[in-house]
């Protein structure tokens, strides 16, 4: 037995956007993860010249069964027992959805303990900005597999099919959604001027709030995802996990527009992404719908 099978699997599969600009999907998550010490195997499922909250492009979607046709190379790879864990982000297409959900299953077989985080991207408080069918495979597809899926309040509310007006309504949807824990991103913070991450696990609700920030640049999500898996991966409990990630991320998006950029600038301020000094308010929520199931 080599020495890599000796040791936990640590290479993570990020299935996600790929922009040739900018810090958003793959670029943000591939470059986190490996910051942190994780092997990526970096699956693109779209490809832009930029963001599309820029303007207007260029945009290549593989070919469905070319896609699906990559996945299957990936299930069948002799390397497929470094891998822990699964992270999907942006979808292409509707179709990809069930690839993604099969190489999970391929992980899973191999390695009973991976995880597979959803972070299904779907839309922000204007509504979807991807196609019905696609977010409708995110949430029929690869939700009910996920063991950690992290949507924002408005992806919630859209595959809940109602408004989540306070964080006892974000709850009781993140606790019927299915995945063991959830991490919801924009969720209602208690301080004014601020924004919160909403951790719902069964028996434990914690709030992480940080100060409000306007224009913020894409990837916050993207970047969520990543890290929170990475802690976790890196043996953190929830909590841990929440409270760095909540603080890297603010502090690199504090930076980022404090310069005045459009991205965010995670080559910069990769220190943070390791040892985030930002300060985060936390808070146990006691909520009766969170009793862990017998």
């Amino acid at each position: 037995m080599s020495n890599q099978e000796n040791q936990a699997p640590r290479a993570v599969i990020v299935v996600s956007s790929h922009v040739a600009r900018g810090s958003v999907g793959n670029r943000a998550a591939v470059f986190a993860l490996e910051t942190l010490g994780f092997p990526v195997w970096a699956v693109p499922t779209v490809i832009l010249p930029w963001h599309p909250g820029h303007g207007r492009a260029t945009r290549i979607v593989p070919p469905a069964d070319g896609f699906a046709a990559l996945m299957r190379d990936l299930e069948g790879a002799p390397w497929l027992g470094e891998v822990g864990a699964v992270l999907s982000g942006y979808l292409g297409d509707a179709a990809q959805a069930e690839a993604v959900a099969s190489l999970v299953a391929a992980v899973k077989a191999r390695n009973p303990k991976a995880l597979y985080v959803c972070d299904p991207v779907m839309g922000d408080a204007g509504g979807l900005y991807v196609p019905e069918a696609v977010a409708a495979a995110m949430r029929d597809r690869l939700l009910p597999v996920a063991d950690i899926a992290t949507p924002n309040r408005f992806e919630l509310e859209w595959m809940r099919g109602r408004p989540l007006a306070d964080n006892k309504a974000v709850i009781d949807a993140a606790l019927e959604a299915g995945p063991e824990t959830m991490l919801v991103t924009s969720a209602h913070a208690m301080m004014a001027g601020s924004t919160g991450n909403l951790l719902v696990r069964r028996g434990e609700v914690i709030l992480a709030e940080h100060r409000a920030v306007a224009n913020a640049p894409n990837g916050l999500g993207d970047l969520t995802s990543a890290l929170f898996l990475s802690r976790i991966m890196g043996g953190q409990t929830a909590e841990k996990a929440l409270q760095a990630t909540t603080a890297a991320v603010f502090e690199i998006l504090a930076r980022a527009t404090k310069r005045g950029a459009d991205e965010l600038m995670l080559e910069t301020d990769a220190q943070s992404l390791s040892h985030p000094m930002a300060m985060v308010q936390m808070r146990r929520i006691l909520h009766s719908g969170g009793e862990r199931r017998s």
